[in-house]
């Protein structure tokens, strides 16, 4: 049984870090693509950072560019976020996920497995 299960979130000020985690565990095929989506309350759930089984490819919203940086530890079968310089409006909660195959968008219905979401909560 495929489960992703993420941590790492809280509550920060603006321009604070946090790191989220997501651990994967149950996939019996090839390391999947993985990525982090994220909804605000009365928004739909957006792509913000995707990550290729591989490491060799990434894809990041416009909006976190530059702030956001996806990675893995493959070993630890582990899907990293570093959020930096953070802003009031990534408030939201941040969920894990992960498709079979590496497609560099964000449509949510492509991705097979979700995780149960962690809280980031930015302060101004």
């Amino acid at each position: 049984q495929v489960q992703l299960a993420e941590s790492g979130g809280g509550s920060v000020q603006a321009g604070g870090s946090l790191r989220l985690s997501c651990v994967a565990s149950g996939f019996t095929y090839r390391r999947p693509s993985m990525g982090w989506f994220r909804q605000a309350p009365g928004k739909e759930r957006e792509g913000v950072a995707l990550l290729s089984a591989g490491g060799g490819s990434t894809l990041y919203a416009d909006s976190v560019k530059g702030r956001f940086t996806i990675s893995q530890d493959s070993a630890k079968n582990t899907l990293y976020l570093q959020m930096n310089s953070l802003k009031a409006e990534d408030t939201a909660t941040y969920y894990c996920a992960a498709r079979r195959i590496w497609y560099a968008n964000f449509n949510a219905a492509e991705f097979d497995y979700w995780g149960q979401g962690t809280q980031v909560t930015i302060s101004s």
